[in-house]
């Protein structure tokens, strides 16, 4: 990591449109050394110890908070989890409020979560803590964005991406995943392909450089070097949004017919959970080409990597790592 001056301390992890592509870089190589700790017998390193982190979310999760707090814990911070259903929240406790204690109780950085876009942006407004973003109704997820372009760099074993073509299926409009991915990917040169339901896919984008929308699901796959399956919410279809889910299967759904049109070395990727049979097949789901499970474990080195960048620099960790 002594090759560069760029430093993340003390930046807000707010989206990666404030990221440049040297900063994506500078924490995709620090979770590489990430990686190696938790491959470990004993993963533990004192690179955040003193430090103090709180986890609040104000909607479900699994895969991103249970991520966040280990790798807090693996970097020696103490972590925190706040929930909305068992804290001072339910009682009519504000969002300001609530960052306001948890900045009066001394802790160095708070990982949220809240459905109102902007949300984590106005956090970073009134408290002191380091702000990262672990979603935002559909606006942002930037940590998933980078666990995606790490588990590209690692899976294809290059950090050069440019020029690669990558394919994100399914519900654009909703999916702050979507929106990290196309932020994220266009600044590391790669070609972003997009298609689904036309319900589903946001008009603003229609005029974006560096993105193709396509009307047939295969066009997106054709000679496709990464294909990242969105989950579907199936509310969106009693909205009206899409048809039946047989036929969204039947339309959009990415099985082993279809797969066979991109290149023989396609990664495939899902930020889960799952719907398989829906809007990926099982034999995709759990073939030789996906990587669906490494990201899970990739997610947890990435935000090692972000915390230990945002609060420290990224100095202490080189040494213990």
């Amino acid at each position: 990591m002594g090759k560069t001056n760029i430093s993340l301390r003390g930046k807000n992890i707010l989206a990666l449109e404030d990221f440049s592509p040297e900063e994506i870089q500078l924490v995709l190589d620090t979770a590489k050394e990430m990686k190696n700790i938790i491959h470990r017998d004993i993963k533990k390193v004192p690179a955040l110890r003193g430090k103090s982190i709180v986890t609040l979310f104000y909607e479900p999760s699994t895969r991103t908070r249970s991520s966040f707090e280990l790798a807090g814990k693996y970097l020696g911070a103490d972590v925190i989890n706040i929930t909305a259903g068992t804290s001072s929240i339910v009682k009519g406790e504000s969002l300001r409020d609530t960052l306001y204690t948890m900045e009066a109780m001394g802790v160095d950085a708070i990982v949220m979560r809240h459905k109102a876009e902007g949300a984590p942006e106005y956090a970073s407004k009134v408290v002191s803590p380091v702000i990262i973003n672990a979603g935002d109704g559909a606006h942002a997820h930037p940590s998933q964005g980078l666990l995606n372009l790490f588990t590209i760099q690692q899976y294809k074993n290059t950090t050069d991406l440019k020029g690669m073509k990558y394919a994100i299926l399914g519900d654009i409009t909703h999916s702050r995943v979507a929106r990290s991915d196309i932020q994220g990917m266009r600044k590391m040169g790669m070609e972003v392909h997009l298609a689904g339901p036309k319900t589903l896919m946001p008009r603003f984008l229609f005029e974006e450089p560096g993105i193709v929308i396509h009307d047939r699901i295969e066009e997106a796959i054709e000679a496709a070097d990464v294909i990242n399956v969105l989950r579907i919410q199936l509310e969106r279809q009693k909205s009206g949004l899409f048809p039946s889910p047989r036929e969204y299967a039947r339309i959009f759904g990415v099985n082993d017919e279809r797969l066979k049109l991109a290149k023989d070395d396609v990664l495939i990727m899902h930020p889960g959970p799952m719907n398989k049979g829906l809007e990926i097949s099982p034999y995709v789901a759990y073939g030789d080409h996906s990587a669906i499970q490494e990201q899970v474990q990739n997610g947890v080195a990435v935000r090692m990597a972000l915390l230990t960048l945002a609060l420290t620099g990224g100095k202490d960790s080189e040494a213990d790592s």
